[in-house]
């Protein structure tokens, strides 16, 4: 068996569901009800053409490879991105996920990485930023394996890591004293019999614990210790300052870093939302981050994917917006053992359906997890004995590959 190619995966999701047709697979022969205002543009790689709303990428297309035929079935935000992380379809209606408790949800791309892989550093196996990905935490592995949620943003100027250090009235003798009270009541309750909530409990105090009085782990947070010029080539986006920090915590030993990046459900305004709003941070924080993993030698073995749940529908709506379109979807893939500078797939001549063979959610997961040295078709069981492999079905895309 051949050793994996990816450390570690940087998985960027564009909440909301970015237009394919407008970035990545443009239709200019296409009615104008559907191919809207926006030019393909010429790239680094000769034949590949993306959309004049994403410049920076159009330079470097020679690094990362553009998906166009993937494609699913669940057309809704909260149930496409539950089944987009973890591979299965959620047991709860569109808008109902608040509040779902951990063990009725199938474990996430990022919990599944951390239980299989574990620690790679001082830093959690699994961060995300600056929000939750979505619907879908560390689902019945429970909560030692649910993500470290950094629930503030980079590019603020006073960015910090709530609860990473000390308050200034305790020292590290009574900082000690505590932890050592702690760590006796917990055995305390071991043997009295912990309740599951309580066993959940002690596994936060526990990760925060070891991020507290870690000094490897609050020099990787510190974002603040990048050059202006670095910050600057990122953008000064929340976007940008999350690729930024993603690359500093996969250089600190992480694992899987999810950033969320939202507001792309544009039914309306769709084109002036994408070249005003939503698309130049994106296309700067992208480049930026393909340039500087591949600068440090860091891109072969950093796995990079950055998707929506779903695409948005070729035919333009009344409100000069787009709507939800999951059928046809593109996906970029970067690093890791992935083609630089390849085209997979294509979609038909309004971007409705793939014409090639379409990839769905277990493809790519299993792709995920191939390059990562994951076995996707092992299995765990819930707490009732229920055996629930880590993909259900599904084959790698052989094509993405290197």
């Amino acid at each position: 068996e051949t050793p994996p190619k990816a450390k570690a995966c940087i998985f960027i999701m564009l909440e909301g569901g970015p237009s394919h047709i407008d970035m990545w697979d443009l239709k200019p022969n296409a009615p104008l009800e559907i191919r809207g205002p926006f030019r393909p543009i010429s790239t680094k790689v000769p034949g590949t053409q993306i959309g004049n709303i994403l410049p920076h990428c159009s330079k470097i297309t020679d690094k990362f490879t553009i998906m166009r035929s993937h494609s699913h079935r669940d057309n809704a935000h909260q149930t496409g991105r539950h089944w987009v992380l973890t591979g299965y379809p959620p047991s709860f209606a569109d808008g109902q996920a608040k509040g779902m408790p951990f063990n009725e949800l199938y474990p996430s791309l990022g919990s599944i990485v951390s239980r299989e892989l574990g620690q790679g550093g001082a830093v959690p196996p699994y961060v995300e930023m600056p929000n939750p990905l979505g619907p879908g935490g560390p689902g019945f592995f429970g909560a030692q394996h649910a993500p470290f949620t950094i629930e503030t943003d980079p590019v603020q100027p006073d960015f910090q890591v709530r609860d990473l250090n000390l308050p200034d009235d305790i020292g590290d003798r009574r900082f000690q004293l505590r932890r050592k009270l702690l760590a006796g009541a917990e055995r305390l309750g071991t043997q009295e019999g912990q309740t599951g909530r309580e066993r959940t409990m002690s596994s936060y105090y526990e990760k925060a614990l070891e991020l507290v009085t870690s000094p490897a782990a609050k020099k990787a947070f510190r974002i603040q210790d990048e050059s202006d010029k670095i910050r600057e080539r990122y953008g000064l986006t929340s976007i940008g300052q999350c690729a930024l920090l993603g690359r500093r915590l996969v250089e600190a030993g992480c694992r899987f870093v999810g950033i969320d990046h939202g507001s792309w459900d544009t039914h309306v305004d769709n084109f002036t939302s994408h070249e005003k709003a939503l698309v130049p941070p994106t296309d700067q924080a992208f480049s930026a981050l393909i340039n500087d993993l591949d600068d440090r030698g860091m891109l072969d073995e950093t796995l990079v994917v950055m998707m929506g749940e779903m695409g948005r529908t070729p035919k333009i709506n009344a409100d000069a917006g787009r709507d939800h379109w999951s059928q046809c979807q593109t996906v970029i893939f970067a690093g890791g053992g992935v083609k630089r500078g390849a085209v997979i797939g294509a979609s038909d001549p309004t971007a409705s359906f793939p014409t090639t063979t379409p990839y769905g959610i277990q493809d790519l997961l299993r792709t995920i997890f191939h390059l990562m040295g994951i076995n996707a078709d092992k299995t765990h069981h819930t707490p009732l004995g229920r055996p629930v492999p880590i993909v259900n079905g599904g084959a790698v895309i052989e094509e993405l590959l290197a």
